[in-house]
């Protein structure tokens, strides 16, 4: 499904005009956004658990030249763990098609 399609969805069953969508979307995003930048953890119940893990920093060897090697700095992630409720939800779906 694309954003657009998401979008319309939403405001039509919300009742609520696409640009009022468009626009708690984007605020739900930058306050997402802004708690995963400091490390917080976002829950939301039914939905999931929402984290930043960092990345260690590592050497990268290439296959071909071992003598040729690259430091990857670290880096921020986000994470994903779906709530298993929603997991349950998902497999019911499975099973019906």
């Amino acid at each position: 499904m694309k954003e657009t399609d998401f979008t319309a969805e939403l405001a039509r069953r919300l009742n609520w005009d696409r640009q009022e969508v468009d626009a708690m979307l984007t605020i739900l995003g930058n306050v997402m956004g802004e708690k995963l930048g400091n490390m917080d953890v976002i829950r939301i119940q039914g939905w999931g658990q929402f984290d930043t893990r960092e990345r260690v920093e590592r050497l990268l060897v290439h296959p071909g030249n071992e003598k040729q090697s690259t430091l990857v700095p670290p880096k921020r992630m986000a994470g994903y763990k779906p709530a298993s409720v929603l997991k349950t939800y998902l497999k019911t779906l499975d099973s019906h098609e």
